[in-house]
């Protein structure tokens, strides 16, 4: 019986954007959950004790952006590993989780899924 694949929790709320992500996740051999907003990670995060890593976008209409998700994620979830990207705004230095990595949009898919393969390992 094969393992079963590490999941990604994929939050933006561009679905343009989200598919593409998603697209990326299942392309790179994990599986995708997707998330629109904070608010929706927040919940499936409660509902799931399987989610490896969380990629997510800043800038996330309404409730929390994803640096504060990220904090969030880290208090409450801290096995979870965090990657956060933004086309918008590089965040100040200090102001991600320990062990997180940030990406600028256009992101490099293929550091991007080699960072998501070291922290589902």
């Amino acid at each position: 019986m094969p393992l079963p694949k590490p999941i990604i929790l994929v939050v933006e709320d561009d679905p343009l954007l989200r598919m593409a992500a998603v697209d990326m996740v299942e392309g790179a051999g994990f599986a995708a959950i997707e998330a629109a907003n904070s608010a929706e990670a927040i919940e499936i995060l409660e509902n799931r004790l399987d989610i490896r890593v969380v990629f997510t976008d800043i800038d996330m209409p309404p409730g929390i952006d994803g640096i504060r998700l990220a904090a969030l994620i880290r208090d409450r979830w801290p096995p979870v590993k965090l990657i956060i990207t933004s086309g918008h705004r590089i965040p100040p230095s200090g102001s991600l989780p320990s062990d997180s990595m940030f990406y600028s949009k256009p992101y490099p898919e293929n550091e991007v899924v080699a960072t998501m393969r070291r922290m589902a390992a």
